[in-house]
């Protein structure tokens, strides 16, 4: 039989939940319109930067002539540098840990001190309280990241590579499949790789590059590397945005849930009581009579 202090507890708890509840809700339609702003924004670059990033292979795989601290084949991999892309904020369910867990799962398979650059607090936290080395931290929110500025987080990474201080770029992050699912990918940037594709049409001309090949390379690597990580950061800020609406929503969904059950515990105590009630009354007049 449950008394006032229980029936006072449920009520308590129902006013906690809902309180939580009108929270996971506001940031659920927050986080929609700014999956609607970060998804329009993707979109808009993908198309875009995949022109780019194909014409720049296209030219990989037609020229003979590739500077060969470019090519996979002719680099001897000792040190790496993963690039880890996570987000400044939680409540984004597994957006961050299944990025970090891929980006730790690679790390420790690698046999050499790697160079670790996150773009995100959540990965450069992680790492630095594990006693990680963070080789560069860029902690602005993804989606506020513009391309200019990428070219500030690409161009060290270039001198390291060109300096052979490191010899691979990989770069971690989480690609967008829908508002429903995203999934971890990991890219290696650098050193290209340089294969037989068919999808990959040949040049119907030989093509001569001014002046010279090297040069021409020299130019185009940074650019590509560039227009990569951007690309990567625009459509991370995607699915984070996508996961935390999700997760909102969930937690939402489990907050009226809890409510419901809660007012039914409530009603229940309550029918409890005031049948105790009844029946006291009840002994009391028959002990008059």
């Amino acid at each position: 039989m449950a008394g006032n202090g229980s029936m006072q507890d449920i009520k308590r708890r129902v006013r906690s939940v809902t309180s939580i509840e009108h929270i996971t809700s506001a940031m659920k339609l927050v986080s929609a319109a700014k999956l609607r702003r970060a998804k329009t924004t993707f979109e808009n670059t993908r198309e875009y930067f995949h022109y780019v990033t194909e014409s720049i292979e296209d030219i990989f795989n037609n020229v003979n002539d590739v500077p060969t601290k470019y090519l996979k084949s002719d680099r001897e991999i000792t040190t790496t540098c993963y690039i880890v892309i996570t987000s400044n904020r939680g409540l984004a369910g597994s957006f961050n840990s299944n990025v970090i867990k891929r980006a730790e799962a690679e790390i420790a398979a690698d046999p050499e001190k790697p160079y670790i650059i996150a773009i995100g607090s959540k990965g450069r936290d992680y790492f630095r309280r594990r006693n990680y080395e963070i080789s560069g931290e860029y902690l602005r929110p993804p989606e506020s990241i513009s391309f200019i500025e990428t070219h500030d987080i690409s161009k060290p990474i270039i001198d390291l590579y060109d300096e052979g201080k490191i010899d691979e770029v990989v770069l971690i992050y989480t690609s967008f499949v829908s508002s429903l699912e995203q999934r971890v990918r990991t890219l290696t940037l650098l050193p290209f790789e340089i294969g037989n594709d068919p999808d990959v049409l040949p040049f119907e001309k030989q093509v001569e590059y001014e002046p010279s090949t090297e040069a021409v390379f020299n130019y185009l690597v940074p650019k590509y590397v560039e227009i990569m990580i951007y690309g990567a950061i625009v459509e991370s800020a995607t699915c984070e945005h996508a996961a935390r609406r999700m997760a909102m929503e969930n937690a939402t969904d489990n907050a009226q849930t809890m409510i419901a059950d809660l007012n039914l515990f409530y009603n229940r105590a309550r029918q409890a009581a005031i049948t105790s009630e009844i029946t006291e009354i009840v002994s009391g007049a028959d002990a008059l009579d």
